[in-house]
């Protein structure tokens, strides 16, 4: 028998040898299908990433819950839903509430303010004719003083007319500034012209060149005045 012929030999059984190339091929194209489907088992797209394994297990878990209790939990996930879609339109109404409030309060105070300024508007005006008609008094007076006769003594009438007239700026809380020679320069209420010699102390008024006049503590015109620089006449 030929090498060849003793390579084919069969079992006494019907199935072929070990070594028969024939199983061998068969066997191997078993194992590869058997690799094949196990791979198929784990193919992303047929898996998508767990979503389906993912989706039983939730059909799984509602399927296997109380009916009652799911329903109960339902009830309550939807009272807490209308709950909040209440509070929220509250909070919208309460807003809306609050900015028409916003709204009139500022027109109040709007036409509060107008109306204080027109108030204020007629004091002033009012005190202003009352100031008016006093001085004008003073002016009839000046004017009567002048009137006399070229060789009249007017000067009693006009010290009449100044006193009428003083008291009219006293009214006003209005007061002359004048201060007296060797008084301290106050820079707020003094306006130096020069510097002069004078037997005052140095920096100190020398004389008034023009009096001032403060109102309320306000100064409406600070006295002209020079002031003595140090050295002696």
């Amino acid at each position: 028998m030929s090498e060849n012929e003793g390579a084919e030999e069969v079992s006494t059984d019907g199935t072929a040898s070990e070594g028969d190339p024939r199983t061998d091929g068969a066997a191997h194209e078993d194992a590869t299908d058997a690799a094949v489907e196990v791979d198929a088992g784990s193919d992303p797209e047929t898996d998508a990433g767990g979503t389906a394994r993912g989706e039983a297990d939730l059909r799984d878990r509602v399927e296997d819950a109380d009916p009652e209790a799911l329903a109960r939990e339902i009830a309550a996930l939807r009272e807490r839903a209308e709950e909040a879609e209440q509070r929220a339109a509250d909070a919208e109404e309460r807003a809306e509430d609050l900015e028409s409030k916003l709204v009139r309060k500022q027109a109040d105070f709007q036409n509060f303010k107008k109306r204080m300024e027109r108030k204020q508007e007629r004091e002033r005006k009012r005190a202003t004719e009352d100031l008016v008609e006093r001085l004008v008094d003073v002016r009839d007076n000046l004017v009567r003083a002048l009137d006399q006769d070229e060789d009249a003594d007017i000067r009693p009438g006009v010290e009449k007319t100044l006193e009428g007239f003083d008291r009219v700026l006293d009214a006003e809380d209005v007061s002359p500034i004048d201060p007296t020679p060797g008084e301290d320069v106050d820079p707020e209420r003094h306006e130096v012209l020069m510097r002069v010699a004078s037997e005052h102390p140095e920096g100190t008024v020398d004389d008034v060149h023009r009096p001032g006049y403060e109102m309320a503590d306000r100064v409406l015109r600070p006295a002209q005045v020079t002031v003595a620089d140090g050295t002696e006449e």
